[in-house]
């Protein structure tokens, strides 16, 4: 029942290994930010980098990585792996961009539960009607007591027309975040308060990120988890000892 993170790492698909090129001609790169603003206006690209095959380039759109060739003809979305490290090279560059966006928040976009020096610190959005997120955050003290903190953002699953929504911006809002939010996942009720909070900003970061459910999960290095798994699960994993 390993994480879908693993199951990534070791999922096969090729048999060819070839080191990657670093660099791209600029009339190719050009073209191809072109032909994307055409197909998917709004959408920014992060980086565009060839691969091991001729005339294949990878793209990153915010977290999303896609493969185009250089004639603009071809678009493929799919996993790439280097069968002889044993490595998802799509996964990989998916979790550098997701810690570039998670390494961006600041303490008031998400609030912790840590021990006083944490060794791995984990990203859980979080719903607080979502059953397995209130399972999770009864988790919070045995993950505390092994060295991970738990950094939670707002991530309302029916959108921000709703209750839930509603509930979490008075827990972003109060004096005691913490202990509004453990009260909100214990059914207690929270003053309704109103402040510059930002939980839309943070359910947009959910969409962005591709979160379907809660709670979803990310390391500090980007790595994605989502779903719920067991504090000693997750501890094996952040550890290495999976």
């Amino acid at each position: 029942m390993m994480m879908k993170t693993v199951f990534y790492r070791f999922i096969l698909l090729s048999v060819f290994y070839i080191p990657l090129v670093h660099a791209i001609d600029a009339d190719v790169e050009t073209r191809i930010k072109q032909l994307l603003a055409n197909v998917v206006p709004g959408e920014e690209v992060t980086r565009i980098r060839p691969t091991p095959f001729k005339d294949l380039y990878e793209v990153l759109l915010g977290t999303e990585v896609l493969y185009i060739s250089g004639d603009g003809r071809y678009i493929l979305k799919g996993d790439m792996l280097d069968m002889q490290v044993r490595e998802n090279l799509s996964e990989n560059q998916r979790s550098v961009a997701r810690k570039e966006i998670l390494d961006s928040l600041s303490n008031k976009d998400f609030i912790e539960f840590s021990p006083e020096h944490p060794e791995h610190l984990i990203y859980v959005f979080t719903d607080v009607d979502c059953a397995y997120c209130r399972k999770l955050h009864r988790d919070v003290p045995v993950l505390n007591k092994n060295g991970i903190g738990v950094r939670y953002l707002a991530y309302p699953r029916g959108g921000m027309d709703t209750n839930a929504s509603r509930v979490m911006e008075a827990v972003w809002c109060a004096n005691d975040r913490q202990q509004a939010l453990t009260d909100a996942k214990n059914d207690k009720r929270i003053e309704a308060k109103q402040c510059n909070n930002p939980v839309a900003q943070e359910y947009e970061l959910g969409r962005k990120l591709g979160i379907r459910g809660t709670p979803a999960i990310f390391t500090d290095q980007g790595e994605a988890l989502r779903g719920y798994v067991t504090p000693s699960e997750l501890i094996s994993f952040l550890k290495g000892n999976y």
